[in-house]
Parts: structure tokens; C-alpha cells; sequence
């Protein structure tokens, strides 16, 4: 990895940004803007995939802009070999379609990428962050929403979903529309539509590879491409899921646990205890995630960060595929655009190819967003 190009065309704030992640040591790196495209297809999550800006190579390869920097960041790391734990960080374009404001803008971030103390690396990210937008926007009341993929998928599991279900709302975590419908689904199952022949015998029998077949044969007579949404198998997978989903049926009693669960949002030195009482009301065991989750907080207050100033939400996460863990944002007062965001993503790399297991977590500002609440041009 190189060092990072500094050009004119870079946010007034890039020198001090970049000086910050270098004193707390994570030098700047460089990653290429044309990325293979299949991992951001594959893991990123749908509302990227929406859009990501596509394009070939000479021999007809997928690729993309780059639409964020945390996969190709971890691509470069697992291609030169470079022993962990190492932290990088980066300030470049990304390229994002249907945008507001524009669809190429700057982004910097650190990736934290090997470190075994879980709760150390969060807490170290969350304040790397803060630290980031005080020096930037001084004198701003910065407001720290944190959630939790492992939690919400240890909840699922202890009031004894199937794994279909278990997976459904794992990808809707970080999505209110997506989790709300989802929801709503298993409060009331619907029927069995009425899926056209083949398609109907086919999701019948469970037959994912027939019924990828014939979804790509009629999406090829119909001149779509695989690669502008959902692949075959995707979408084969989603209609056998909707079809088992639609059997199971939550008790009233398993349905307003859940609820009660997401309505928890509370100070952060505040939110271990709310969920020990949740697990004891509901009569639950979060096991190693409720004992991950303390270890943050108590990580959180030793990098000095004002825990009774961050808010946990159980049912806040963010849209990307790969958080594994914590998942936060950083904004100002009630403003409903992030002005960063980040989360713990520790299969991320195996999914991308290393041979070992590299636990991970990252974030990421936007710096346009910045630029604009200083009064200035990004």
C-alpha cells in the first residue's frame, strides 16, 4: 500500500484529518477507484447494490467505482500479506448513484483490522470518530447512536426463531422499512400467492438450482441484467425463504418480547442494565453477547468518551451486509443525515479471502456533509 495522494481537488479539512488518523496510528493508504464488483454485489447490501456505478474490464470481468472503502481497504490488506493487528485509514472519492448532492463525494475512515480485544477496538473506533468531528466541528453538539447486530441476532435466537426468519430480520436490522415489514409478516403470515407454473412447482420441491435456471433463462429473454439487481440464485433463494416463512407462525407472547426488545433506547451507561432486565422479564440468555456488550461500555468510558452521552437503540443498525457486531453513527443534534458511521464486521474477511479468520471494525465520515455545516465547499 502507498502512501495517499494529496491533491487540490480534496476538502480544505484533508491535511488535518489525515494528521489525526496519523497520530493515532493509522497511517493513510491508497486503493484503486476500479474495484472488482462481485464483492460489493455480494456483501455490501441491497441498497448499495442499488447503487454502485458498473463496468467491464477488457476481458469482460465485472467491476465498479468505488462506492465505499472497507472492502477494498480489506482486499488490499489480504493481498500484501501484511500481519495484523494494523489499522489503516484513507481519504478519497466514492461513487455512489441517486445521491443527494451529488453522486462522487469524499469520504475518510480508519479500518481497524486484527485487533482480539473486541471492546477495546469498538470503543477506539466510536471515539476515533468523535474525535475526527470535534476537531472539525468545534463547538457542535455531536449526537452518538450505537446499536448492536450481535445482540438483536442473540434475541432472535434465544426466543427460538427458525434460522429462515432468523435471517430475514438479521438483514433488515438497519433498515425501519425492511424490519417493520418483516414484522409484520410474522405477526401475520400471509398465503401462499399464486406463483405462475413452473415457478410454483418449483419453490414447492425446494428446487434452488431449477428455479435459478429458469428465472435466469426468463430474465435473459427479457434483456435484464443479473448484474443490475438481484442474481438468479438470489432471487430463487428469497422465493423458496418467503414460501418456508410463511408456515411459521411467532407466539403472541414470543412477538411482544421482540417488541419490547426494539422499543429499548437508553443512555449508553444505562443499556447493559436494560437489557439484563429485558433477558430476565422474557425469560431469555443473551449469553456472550449481553457480556460483549457490557465490555464495550466499560471500553467506551475508559477512552474517556461521555457514555451517558450516547444513546443505545436495539433496533438501530445501518444497511450494509457485513456488520457482524456494533454499528453506530455520529450526527449533529436532531439531523437526520450521519455525519459518520461504522460497525464491527469480523467475517468480512474470511468472505473476501484470508486464509485466518481477522476480526475488524471500521467507520467512515462523509466529508461533504462536514464541509457544508463549516460553511464551506467540499
Amino acid at each position: 500500500m502507498g502512501a495517499h495522494p494529496m491533491t487540490s481537488r480534496y476538502p480544505s479539512i484533508a491535511p488535518d484529518i489525515l494528521a489525526l488518523f496519523a497520530a493515532r496510528g493509522a497511517p493513510a493508504v491508497d486503493v484503486p477507484v476500479l474495484q472488482p464488483a462481485d464483492p460489493f454485489l455480494d456483501m455490501a447490501g441491497e441498497d448499495l447494490r442499488r447503487r454502485i456505478f458498473l463496468t467491464e474490464s477488457e476481458t469482460g470481468a465485472a467491476l465498479c467505482l468505488r462506492p465505499e472503502f472497507t472492502i477494498p481497504v480489506c482486499l488490499d490488506h489480504i493481498a500484501s500479506q501484511s500481519g495484523t493487528p494494523r489499522r489503516y485509514s484513507y481519504l478519497g472519492e466514492v461513487f455512489r448513484q441517486r445521491r443527494e448532492g451529488g453522486n462522487e463525494f469524499f469520504q475518510a475512515g480508519v479500518e481497524d483490522l486484527g485487533d482480539r480485544d473486541i471492546a477495546r477496538a469498538d470503543a477506539r473506533s466510536i471515539a476515533d470518530a468523535h474525535a475526527l468531528l470535534a476537531m472539525t466541528l468545534p463547538g457542535q453538539a455531536l449526537k452518538i447512536t450505537l446499536g448492536d447486530q450481535s445482540i438483536f441476532e442473540a434475541v432472535l435466537a434465544a426466543l427460538g426463531l427458525p434460522r429462515g426468519w432468523r435471517m430475514r430480520l438479521a438483514r433488515a436490522f438497519g433498515s425501519a422499512e425492511q424490519l417493520a415489514a418483516a414484522l409484520a409478516d410474522l405477526a401475520n403470515p400471509q398465503k401462499n400467492g399464486a406463483l405462475p407454473e413452473p415457478v410454483a412447482s418449483l419453490v414447492a420441491d425446494g428446487d434452488l438450482d431449477g428455479l435459478a435456471g429458469h428465472i435466469a433463462s426468463t430474465m435473459s429473454e427479457a434483456g435484464l441484467s443479473a448484474s443490475a439487481g438481484r442474481t438468479p440464485q438470489e432471487i430463487a433463494r428469497r422465493l423458496v425463504e418467503k414460501a418456508e416463512l410463511r408456515s411459521v407462525r411467532l407466539s403472541a407472547e414470543a412477538f411482544a418480547a421482540l417488541e419490547k426488545f426494539l422499543a429499548i433506547d437508553v443512555p449508553l451507561n444505562l443499556a447493559a442494565a436494560a437489557l439484563e432486565d429485558f433477558a430476565q422479564s422474557a425469560g431469555l440468555s443473551l449469553g456472550a453477547a449481553l457480556a460483549g456488550f457490557s465490555a464495550r461500555v466499560d471500553a467506551v468510558s475508559a477512552e474517556g468518551m461521555p457514555s451517558d452521552a450516547i444513546r443505545y437503540d436495539a433496533a438501530f443498525g445501518r444497511p450494509l451486509d457485513y456488520y457482524t457486531g456494533l454499528v453506530f453513527e455520529i450526527s449533529v443534534g436532531d439531523a437526520s443525515r450521519p455525519l459518520a458511521g461504522g460497525g464491527r464486521y469480523d467475517r468480512l474477511l474470511t468472505l473476501l479471502g484470508a486464509k485466518t479468520p481477522i476480526p475488524g471494525v471500521g467507520f467512515s465520515v462523509w466529508l461533504d456533509r462536514i464541509e457544508q455545516l463549516r460553511g464551506g465547499d467540499a
